[in-house]
């Protein structure tokens, strides 16, 4: 199946462009899947990350760096019927900054089988973590994807954070970092009185190996049992479409590492910056097979044990789910 991101990727900069004007006035559908699970979804089984967006009720945050397509829960609950998942997690997208209405909107809407995951900034409540712990939101996230964000910089917005919530029970840290980012923060993240989780395959990019600088350090963090990664969004770590085989040896790498701290998440409706888009117009999501992605997961962990906690047992730990 060929992507938008592989088209994008393959086009010079001015075919880009020009294709995503098109793309952007072509159909805004959040995508479903298009291929059936081939192996038995335990009960329980839970979808660690998602998003909703609903920019016509909630308006996206101003200085935003794009306005992803609208994904409704309706569209959402349409895609866990067809995953066969029961649990889900959302998690408050960048184009929202630290407006998280449309985030507890959709916990509302979801009720006790979801969760959410927040972002906050220096305006943000202790009256509104109070809000947010009542709702559903079990987690803080910091996204330090950043080009040359140093590792004091990340240190200093996480230390932050995590001090908005060290006192809260059953909350975690919820980050996107690549893996030298990662390793920097390995002592801070040690000595943590909350565990942290890592999205989308810890950030590795898969064509630089196993050997690429911190993985060692996240694979560390794995077997102490402080720290969760998610092995979620393969698209974002690997040009190798649909598959993303080149993963495989991550994915499998983690959870022969421990795997009470692997979990597993679509990053639904796969949110994309298509080039050449002023920020103010529609950036039409990446279609991807989330069925045919979630079945990656029956080969990484052939037995049935190791799937069930993978898919209800681990983010039943890590979100407070019952």
């Amino acid at each position: 199946m060929l992507t938008r991101r592989d088209v994008l990727i393959g086009a010079g900069m001015a075919g880009a462009v020009a294709l995503a004007d098109r793309v952007t006035n072509v159909c805004a559908t959040a995508s479903q899947p298009s291929t059936a699970v081939n192996f038995k979804v335990p009960k329980g089984a839970c979808d660690s990350h998602t998003h909703i967006l609903d920019p016509q009720r909630f308006p996206y945050a101003a200085g935003r760096a794009y306005s992803p397509e609208a994904a409704s829960v309706a569209e959402q609950r349409a895609l866990h019927h067809a995953l066969h998942t029961e649990r889900v997690v959302v998690v408050q997208p960048s184009s929202y900054a630290a407006d998280n209405a449309c985030l507890l909107d959709a916990l509302k809407q979801l009720g006790p089988s979801s969760r959410g995951v927040a972002v906050i900034n220096e305006k943000t409540t202790d009256a509104e973590l109070d809000q947010f712990d009542q709702s559903g939101v079990r987690g803080l996230r910091v996204t330090l994807v950043a080009p040359g964000l140093s590792p004091a910089d990340a240190r200093k917005r996480v230390k932050y954070a995590l001090d908005r919530i060290k006192n809260r029970k059953g909350w975690h840290m919820g980050l996107y970092a690549p893996p030298p980012i990662i390793a920097a923060l390995q002592e801070d993240v040690m000595a943590s009185p909350l565990p942290f989780s890592f999205d989308h395959f810890g950030g590795v990019q898969a064509s630089q190996g196993l050997n690429q600088p911190g993985l060692d350090a996240l694979l560390s963090l794995l077997r102490s049992g402080k720290a969760y990664v998610k092995v979620s969004a393969p698209y974002r770590s690997s040009n190798m479409g649909p598959d993303y085989a080149d993963l495989d040896p991550f994915a499998k790498a983690y959870i022969d590492a421990n795997p009470k701290q692997v979990i597993w998440g679509t990053d639904w409706p796969h949110p994309q910056q298509v080039p050449g888009l002023k920020p103010e117009e529609i950036s039409v999501g990446y279609q991807i097979d989330d069925g045919r992605d979630l079945n990656r997961v029956a080969l990484w962990a052939p037995d049935a044990a190791t799937r069930k906690l993978i898919l209800v047992d681990n983010p039943a730990r890590l979100y407070g789910f019952r």
